[in-house]
């Protein structure tokens, strides 16, 4: 998937739950509330082998949507 914050930067291509858990602790432009926290647990259970990778993707797109960041299916142009 691709990440972009509402208030601009570079798209940013996201393809392992690491990738996503790196972005989310490193990279993250917006509110880091109570679906954020989730989308690391989400992401650091898929890296563990606990939870399915499609868990900490709905978990991560449940954050940016609480956060204002866009994600796109498409890859960054």
């Amino acid at each position: 998937m691709t990440v972009k914050s509402a208030t601009g930067g570079a798209n940013q291509l996201l393809r392992t739950a690491r990738e996503a858990s790196d972005y989310l602790l490193n990279s993250w432009p917006g509110k880091r509330g109570p679906r954020h926290r989730e989308a690391l647990q989400a992401c650091h259970d898929a890296l563990a082998g606990d939870k399915p990778a499609m868990i900490a993707r709905r978990a991560f797109i449940a954050a940016a949507r609480e956060g204002n960041v866009f994600v796109s299916d498409k890859a960054p142009a």
